[in-house]
């Protein structure tokens, strides 16, 4: 910035002293009038002008000059300092390992007197352990006599109570076997008692189903009876119906007709069909039925399963 400040005013400078300049040729001039000759006196003022302009340019040109004398000066400086601190750099990091080397040197003797101390300890720590291993040894050796003959002790002991045990379980066995024996015996007469009952009882049921079903088979035989009677009444009756609403001629006599018939629960005629017979017979009987409307039917359910679909021959009867 200051640089720049040392160009800016002596341009300033100039820029001025040409303006003014020409700001007083301007006011000089008069320009109603025509172009006179201008005297040779104003020459010095114009001289001046431009020798003052010149020095301007000189003394920019040595501020220039200053400047960058200063700048190579500056850098010139910046170099030495920095080559400067290179060296201190370089001088540093060969102090820093020979720093490192000396540390790893002693951290390598500490790393030998360590394992120099460890192994004299490790040998020492091995001898311990082969006196303490005898030692042991010869302990061991005397718990496992001691314990051998505690084992053969208590081996003759077991063998003993063995024995005992065996005897005892001898005689728990023998009295086991008699009392399943005894219970086999038991349960057999058990079994047998309730097999010669279940036969009794069996047989008693049978006689009691075969006397039902005796009885049964007489009401349903008498019941048989009357429903056939029943319904060979009702079929009379509807054949009756139909010959009261049948219209007969001379020409039907000795002919017939057998047709179906469907009915419902109150005797309503819910379909009729012709199966066979005369033709003319035939349509006097539907006609007969349909003008008949309902037919008689029993209100007994097993009456009526048996009248709900007829199959009927229609015969005309004449006086």
């Amino acid at each position: 910035m200051t640089d720049k400040a040392n160009f800016t005013l002596p341009l300033v400078i100039s820029a001025g002293i040409h303006i003014g300049v020409l700001v007083i040729l301007a006011l000089g001039v008069d320009f109603s009038e025509k172009p006179k000759p201008q005297p040779q006196a104003s020459a010095p003022a114009v001289q001046a002008v431009v020798v003052d302009q010149k020095k301007v340019a000189q003394h920019v040109e040595k501020l220039k000059a200053d400047k960058r004398e200063a700048a190579r000066k500056e850098k010139a400086r910046q170099d030495e300092l920095e080559l400067k601190a290179k060296k201190a750099r370089q001088e540093r990091e060969r102090e820093q390992a020979q720093i490192k080397k000396l540390e790893k040197q002693r951290k390598q003797k500490e790393i030998e007197t360590k394992n120099a101390a460890a192994a004299a300890k490790a040998a020492q720590l091995k001898e311990k352990q082969a006196k303490d291993k005898a030692q042991k040894a010869e302990a061991d050796r005397k718990q496992k006599e001691k314990e051998r003959k505690a084992s053969e002790e208590a081996a003759r002991k077991a063998a003993e109570k063995r024995k005992q045990e065996e005897a005892a379980a001898k005689k728990a066995a023998d009295e086991r076997k008699r009392k399943e024996e005894a219970e086999r015996k038991r349960k057999a007469e058990a079994e047998r008692k309730r097999k010669a009952e279940e036969q009794a009882r069996q047989q008693q049921e049978q006689m009691m189903q075969d006397a039902l079903a005796a009885e049964q088979a007489a009401l349903s035989q008498t019941r048989n009876k009357q429903v056939m009677s029943e319904v060979q009444r009702y079929t009379s009756m509807i054949r009756a119906t139909i010959q009261r609403n049948l219209v007969v001629d001379e020409s039907m006599r000795g002919k017939s007709c057998r047709i179906f018939i469907r009915l419902a629960h109150d005797g309503f005629v819910t379909a009729n069909k012709i199966l066979s017979g005369d033709p003319v017979v035939c349509r006097a009987t539907k006609t007969a039925i349909n003008k008949a409307g309902r037919l008689p039917v029993s209100t007994e359910p097993d009456v009526y399963n048996k009248l709900k679909e007829i199959n009927l021959t229609v015969q005309p009867e004449f006086n």
